[in-house]
């Protein structure tokens, strides 16, 4: 199995004024630094998936890659265009997909993910989860169910995560919370001005 990362960093947040959440400073970085600090070294390359004008991650030196699908389809749509990019570099199986607004998930998410994943599941998608939910953004995809998700987007009115992967084996890969101090959801991710306040005191409860 050889994995490519692909960040979303998907729209504006209209609960922080319309902002780019994903360049939103956080610690002296934009939380997409973050996002990449944490998933590069867990993946053979990096990619990231976002809308508009790419030149706003130019700083950042990866390749930045717009949905195919139009119309706003969602996270879905992400997924389509990070497989079909992975599927031109050499030899990627599968893509791992990470919200840029979630600068604190597991250092762990790519090997707890392929570890689920016998090779009698080829098709099989891998989900995380954490306090009894499911985080559909974060998941590892084969890049062999391609032409399924294509057909999906296309033809099917829904755009829902969950409703595609029921065409398949889905395995549900659970990661408790931190085990320090703040004991915070992992996949905990910033929406409003007091979730940004609260990363704020978790990254100096965190950082040495």
């Amino acid at each position: 199995m050889k994995i490519a990362g692909i960040i979303l960093a998907g729209g504006l947040s209209r609960r922080m004024g319309g902002q780019d959440k994903s360049l939103i400073e956080l610690g002296g970085k934009s939380l997409i630094s973050h996002c990449i600090d944490r998933l590069q070294p867990q993946v053979s390359t990096l990619a990231i998936n976002a809308n508009g004008d790419p030149l706003r991650f130019d700083t950042l030196s990866l390749p930045v890659i717009a949905d195919v699908i139009e119309g706003h389809a969602g996270p879905l749509a992400g997924v389509h265009a990070g497989m079909q990019w992975a599927a031109k570099q050499n030899d990627i199986t599968h893509i791992l997909t990470a919200a840029a607004d979630t600068p604190f998930f597991p250092t762990t998410l790519a090997n707890a993910l392929a570890s689920s994943i016998s090779q009698n599941d080829e098709n099989a998608i891998a989900m995380a989860k954490s306090n009894d939910r499911l985080h559909p953004v974060f998941a590892l995809w084969p890049i062999a169910i391609f032409n399924a998700l294509d057909d999906f987007l296309i033809n099917q009115k829904t755009r829902k995560v969950l409703a595609f992967t029921d065409q398949f084996m889905l395995i549900e890969v659970s990661f408790d919370k931190s085990g320090d101090e703040t004991q915070l959801d992992p996949f905990f991710n910033i929406n409003t001005a007091e979730d940004l306040e609260t990363a704020r005191t978790v990254l100096q409860k965190v950082q040495p």
